[in-house]
């Protein structure tokens, strides 16, 4: 009730900038050179979690893009959805390699890569879910809207893409505000799971995990072992992902589409864990902590 109700009167009603309060306006033109000023770029928490997907984010949380962020979250401002589901397109872009992958300052994402940045086959965006709790107090869920919101704009730049939103909470969790990086990790261990019949949408097309924002790492490393889960469990093939370390714990690098270990869960040496999935697991999101655009770790 509350999510058409707030459509409706953003339709008739003046609205002022979510950003800094500018008038008559949704997105100044100071908060949109914050969230569309900068090339996308691979974000690195530190540290990160084992079996993190490479991420692109958009824009640093601070100042305008985290008041828009929240405004849009918590506030109920739904017509940022747009917006921001143009600059989540934008990293969305960047992390299918696509030339041209930033955004406009206009609020559409680059335009010139076309499909041959999605490669063969359907985008098919997958949101992190958010606890039901949250939904139904906010009235909304806002990174499967801003996700349909990016699916549109990845379309009309001739990206075929659509939402997906197999993932699903399968426990409760404690509010993630206040708990540090380990906090966070025990917290979402084992949450997530796909939707039944999930899997077989997962396995038509090029999966990009989405969220708003990352922090620690923990919600985009779950959705990644939940899905790469029912990858193993249609195809065979053991994926590996520690949990509890990170990647350069296990002296692991990164090889095209490939992580390689020393040592195979098992034991067993030289033994390659491949990606079930059709392309490499990606994720992209609207913003991440400054510090975590500064990471290039090799």
């Amino acid at each position: 009730m509350r999510g058409w109700w707030q459509d409706l009167t953003d339709l008739v009603l003046p609205t002022d900038c979510a950003g800094c309060g500018a008038p008559r306006t949704v997105l100044c033109p100071r908060c949109r050179a914050a969230l569309y000023g900068r090339a996308p770029r691979r974000v690195r928490p530190d540290p990160e979690p084992a079996g993190l997907p490479v991420v692109h984010a958009v824009a640093p949380y601070a100042e305008e893009v985290r008041t828009l962020l929240l405004a849009h979250k918590e506030r109920g401002a739904l017509a940022l959805a747009g917006p921001l589901g143009a600059a989540l397109a934008g990293a969305v872009r960047a992390g299918l390699g696509g030339s041209g992958a930033g955004v406009r300052t206009g609020g559409t994402a680059g335009v010139g890569s076309g499909a041959a940045a999605a490669g063969s086959g359907t985008v098919l965006l997958v949101p992190v879910p958010s606890a039901r709790w949250a939904v139904r107090a906010r009235g909304h869920d806002p990174v499967r809207r801003m996700a349909l919101a990016a699916a549109g704009e990845l379309r009309r730049t001739g990206i075929p893409a659509r939402v997906a939103a197999v993932l699903r909470q399968q426990r409760p969790v404690a509010d993630q505000a206040g708990l540090d990086a380990r906090g966070r990790l025990a917290n979402l261990a084992g949450a997530l799971e796909v939707t039944a019949g999930g899997g077989r949408l997962l396995g038509a097309g090029q999966v990009v995990l989405v969220d708003d924002l990352i922090t620690t790492g923990a919600s985009l490393a779950e959705a990644a072992r939940a899905v790469r889960e029912v990858a193993q469990e249609r195809t065979g093939v053991r994926t590996v992902v520690y949990g509890a370390v990170t990647r350069e714990g296990r002296d692991e690098r990164r090889i095209g589409a490939r992580w390689e270990s020393a040592k195979w869960v098992h034991g067993a040496p030289e033994k390659t864990a491949v990606n079930t999935l059709r392309h490499v697991l990606r994720a992209a999101v609207i913003a991440a902590p400054p510090d975590s655009f500064e990471i290039n770790r090799n």
